[in-house]
């Protein structure tokens, strides 16, 4: 773990992902009943936030995309922001930013396209997955070893946990 990354973590507060190649792998799969994409999640990710949320730190899902399935997946994990639709993300990072009343300093985001980039230079700490492109690569302080979708949320917020010495309270008996 290098140094710099963990004197970045130690200042997190806010948490704030994109969701399609990120959170899921990317693909999308119509259904015809519903009339919207499906989409799917690794249970590992899930429980991620969950820990997050649950040692008190704010979560907030910034995508560009927008179906029922992702608001009620993150309403479900209980995400505190959840911003939806809009390709240009700015400034839904910012309002989330205000509400939680953190800074760029504070603020981890995770994404794996261009329109992430903005968000990417700007936080505190950036990540993204080993199957982004490698210009979105050169943009980040952590490339995971998972690829988007299977787990490389856990994987961060595990590195955030690790630098913080955090273990879920399950685990005190």
């Amino acid at each position: 773990m290098q140094k710099q990354n963990l004197d970045k973590l130690k200042k997190i507060k806010l948490f704030l992902f994109d969701v399609d190649g990120i959170l899921t792998d990317g693909k999308l799969l119509w259904d015809d009943s519903l009339q919207e994409f499906l989409r799917f999640y690794h249970i590992r990710d899930g429980y991620g936030l969950r820990l997050l949320i649950e040692a008190g730190y704010k979560v907030g899902i910034i995508s560009g995309g927008k179906s029922k399935n992702v608001r009620k997946r993150f309403e479900i994990l209980g995400a505190h922001y959840l911003y939806l639709g809009h390709l240009d993300k700015r400034q839904s990072y910012l309002d989330a930013q205000k509400q939680a009343e953190c800074t760029d300093e504070e603020t981890l985001y995770m994404g794996d396209e261009l329109f992430d980039t903005p968000l990417l230079k700007k936080a505190g700490f950036s990540a993204t997955v080993a199957d982004a492109t490698d210009e979105v690569k050169s943009y980040v302080n952590y490339v995971t070893k998972k690829n988007g979708g299977e787990g490389a949320v856990r994987e961060v917020i595990d590195y955030f946990r690790l630098c913080h010495d955090s273990k879920p309270n399950i685990l005190d008996f």
